[in-house]
């Protein structure tokens, strides 16, 4: 079929249905959702058989849905309406949510019902339970939903709130007023819950200083307290804010300002003198407890068992600033000091990483020279990694990966990743640019020369399964973060007792001299970094300009043509 998407941004929901269909034979083309007239006009020249719209923010126009079949995935259970489902289901503590696929009519997520499905829900964060559950749920949804149309039988199900399985209601949208936090009456687990349910949009309104602020990223302490509302502590750009009955972390924090925008900080960053006197108290990197269940503020740790090392970096939305790949290039040091033959880089559940941190360039007085250091510090982590003949590498992407972090796993010995983890192995989306973290180097050895050109210059998003297909990662499997942990952790196992270990280790070393004597690491990073320096300081202000819309979530203008395929043909002929 010939299928056009219809979104407010190419998010991991609308990559991941992209993947998935082309990968089922269907034609898919996007457009972003501007105007009714951009609407109307892409679907003339996209003819699509049907439209589906994985994420909006507004009504599909009804000159578009009377005429062609649009499937609006909404993040809540059959009934549910309103643009603030997954919010209350989070604030209410439901135990099982879910996603329905149904057809756009004149009101509102009151449209004939394609498909539902139902997953259980855990108590995260908004933006965690949309990356995992939701979007899993969507996926089967939508296939099934497909499937029913291309069958030519199916019959949508009217919604009708006399049916007794109708649980979903209408609801209004959520104001701050609804998540608003009384730091003197409220537990952990409500200002959790309050902060969950924002997160990442639009965040929890609060006052601090006299001022206004919205909390982002917050997880639970479980020593630390002090009296309901006082800031006790810091730790690596987060705060620790006293409750009732203990403490809760607040890791970002983003400044209400009427007079200029402001964009999400890490929270010692924002509030800067005000808490400078503040503990700063140190964050352990050796951890014994299951690294699957993430309880205290740590975003680097190490665990050690037996001859196998697992380093975690659990970063917010998988950026990393020059410091923080400064710590983790000492923690990674470290490991190759513990004794270990195998070292597993975890990366985070949500995220492996998504390279430099964009925000905190765009707030540096000079964002150039703070992109400079930035790509440096993520240049030697690398470095660090692929001169590394010691020990056995293994990156395990529990989350999905964007532009120099895929570059950053690359420099592992073996890869592997969840099945549905989606990787962006390209630049060019933020501005043309270029790209460093040896890229030139990593890339090709693993796909070859056309690939590597294919994948950085088409920028499209390739899933787990199309990785391993071509060569860039070593497997995929289970899609369960319990169940990939233990595979992990078996291939990781065998890796050290296997009886050829020092073969490979030698092996490994061998090939890394060879390398070295073809053609340096030294000439590929000067090589990356004279093109990244154009990119950074030169008379061409792509980088700067897209840097800036995306951190300030500048609406799109226009659909790219590499995802307006609709609009190539268009173009062409203008030309």
């Amino acid at each position: 079929m010939n299928i056009l998407f219809l979104t407010h941004s190419f998010n991991n929901l609308a990559q991941r249905l992209f993947i998935e269909l082309t990968r089922c034979g269907h034609d898919v083309s996007v457009e972003f959702d501007i105007s009714d007239a951009v609407t109307e006009q892409a679907v003339e020249l996209c003819c699509p058989d049907i439209i589906v719209a994985p994420f909006l923010k507004r009504a599909i126009p009804e000159t578009v849905w009377r005429h062609v079949t649009c499937f609006v995935v909404h993040p809540g259970i059959v009934g549910d309406r309103g643009p603030s489902a997954l919010d209350w289901a989070i604030l209410r503590e439901e135990r099982e949510w879910g996603v329905t696929v149904l057809q756009a009519n004149g009101e509102m997520d009151a449209g004939d019902i394609w498909a539902t499905e139902m997953f259980p829900m855990r108590f995260a964060s908004k933006s965690s339970l949309y990356r995992q559950e939701v979007t899993e749920a969507a996926v089967r949804a939508v296939l099934t939903a497909i499937s029913r149309y291309l069958s030519g039988s199916y019959q949508a199900v009217p919604l009708d709130y006399t049916c007794h399985d109708v649980r979903g209601r209408l609801h209004v949208p959520i104001r701050q007023s609804d998540r608003a936090i009384d730091w003197q009456h409220d537990d952990m687990r409500t200002v959790l819950k309050k902060i969950y349910a924002a997160d990442s949009y639009p965040g929890v309104l609060d006052r601090l200083y006299g001022a206004s602020f919205y909390l982002f990223d917050a997880c639970t302490e479980t020593e630390l307290q002090g009296p309901p509302g006082a800031i006790i502590a810091r730790c690596h750009g987060a705060l620790c804010r006293a409750t009732t009955d203990g403490a809760v972390w607040i890791g970002h924090m983003k400044q209400k300002n009427d007079a200029e925008p402001a964009f999400k900080l890490p929270a010692t960053v924002v509030l800067g003198e005000y808490v400078k006197n503040v503990p700063e108290i140190p964050s352990p990197l050796l951890r014994t407890r299951s690294p699957v269940c993430h309880l205290t503020n740590r975003d680097i740790w190490f665990e050690q068992k037996d001859r196998v090392g697992y380093l975690h970096f659990v970063f917010y939305n998988g950026a990393m600033s020059t410091q923080q790949c400064e710590r983790l290039r000492e923690a990674y040091q470290m490991a190759c000091l513990s004794g270990v033959r195998v070292i597993v880089l975890m990366g985070g559940a949500d995220f492996w990483s998504n390279g430099i941190h964009l925000n905190l360039i765009e707030q540096a007085e000079s964002p150039a020279d703070e992109s400079w250091r930035n790509i440096q510090a993520m240049n030697d982590l690398v470095h660090a990694i692929i001169t590394n003949t010691d020990q056995l590498i293994l990156a395990a992407l529990q989350g999905n990966a964007g532009a120099g972090g895929v570059f950053l796993a690359l420099a592992a010995d073996r890869i592997y990743a969840r099945k549905s983890v989606i990787l962006n192995p390209h630049y060019k989306s933020m501005g043309n640019l270029y790209g460093s973290e040896y890229w030139t180097y990593l890339l090709p050895k693993r796909v070859g020369e056309r690939k590597a050109r294919e994948l950085t210059h088409n920028r499209l998003p390739i899933d787990a399964l199309a990785a391993q297909d071509m060569g860039l990662i070593d497997g995929c499997f289970a899609l369960d973060h319990v169940d990939f942990y233990k595979q992990i952790e078996q291939i990781a196992e065998d890796m050290a007792r296997y009886e050829n270990y020092d073969r490979l280790r030698i092996s490994k070393r061998l090939q890394r001299e060879q390398d070295e004597r073809e053609k340096p690491l030294a000439q590929y990073r000067s090589a990356e970094l004279r093109q990244m320096q154009l990119n950074f300081y030169g008379f061409d202000p792509s980088y700067h300009v897209a840097r800036y819309h995306f951190v300030h979530k500048i609406p799109h203008a226009w659909t790219p043509l590499y995802l307006a395929r609709h609009r190539q043909l268009l173009k062409t002929k203008s030309a």
